[in-house]
């Protein structure tokens, strides 16, 4: 057993809550244990300059950390650590979209984490999932494209080496002290998106990646049939 109590291929509580704020095209507040993180997508009826005439959309993605949303005060501007961790994201949402079917339109996941303790990147890229399918089920709706885009659902988890052992989600007191931390993209059809991994205290062994792989599939598909559930049924119409 883990300090909070959970088995090692046990996820955080986690949850979504849909339309958190009502301006953007989706939104979603994504929980993971005390991970909290606002994920909002946002329509733009432009793409950058490089896809102008290609009939083919863009997405992508933007992530911070709030003030408050640490111990110490993070300030506000664009790190270096910011900035890898929101083309990470953009390139996860967009494994998941058919660029083809969202011609000439950008839209932007903003993801602004409140408060943090671990997997906040993964967490970021749950939620973003769960704001980019309404925004596009709403766009849908209001007659601004034919089909849906998304081709099948996508999350992300973390995984590491703690005391020795694979543990699944982890919190940031496992993962400040873990040998081996990994952050896993998948697919709800089991495929790879992305694997970041580093070796934190030695190198480690194939066995304890393909440990940590199995661990993180086991997350994903349950993080993707929650996705699949909530999205079963549409967003609230907000033509009225």
């Amino acid at each position: 057993m883990r300090a909070d109590g959970r088995k090692y291929n046990e996820l955080r509580p986690f949850g979504f809550e849909r339309d958190f704020t009502e301006m953007a095209n989706g939104s979603c507040l994504v929980t993971f244990g005390k991970t909290r993180v606002l994920c909002t997508a946002s329509v733009d009826e432009e793409v950058p300059r490089w896809l102008r005439d290609t009939g083919k959309g863009w997405v992508t993605a933007e992530y911070s950390m709030l003030p408050g949303s640490s111990p110490e005060r993070v300030r506000r501007k664009n790190s270096g650590r910011s900035q890898e961790i929101q083309r990470l994201i953009g390139r996860s949402l967009r494994a998941a979209v058919d660029l083809s079917a969202i011609p000439e339109r950008q839209v932007t996941v903003d993801c602004d984490v409140i408060q943090a303790d671990g997997g906040t990147r993964t967490a970021s890229i749950c939620g973003g999932f769960i704001a980019l399918h309404d925004a596009f089920t709403r766009m849908i709706s209001a007659g601004q494209m034919a089909e849906h885009p998304i081709t099948e659902e996508l999350a992300a988890v973390s995984v590491g080496v703690v005391d020795g052992e694979v543990c699944l989600d982890l919190p940031y007191v496992e993962d400040s002290t873990a040998e081996v931390d990994l952050n896993v993209v998948m697919t709800s059809s089991g495929k790879f998106v992305e694997v970041q991994g580093t070796a934190e205290d030695g190198p480690f062994e194939r066995k304890s990646l393909e440990e940590m792989l199995d661990a993180a599939e086991i997350g994903i598909k349950e993080i993707t049939e929650a996705q699949r559930n909530l999205l079963s049924s549409p967003p609230v119409d907000r033509s009225n």
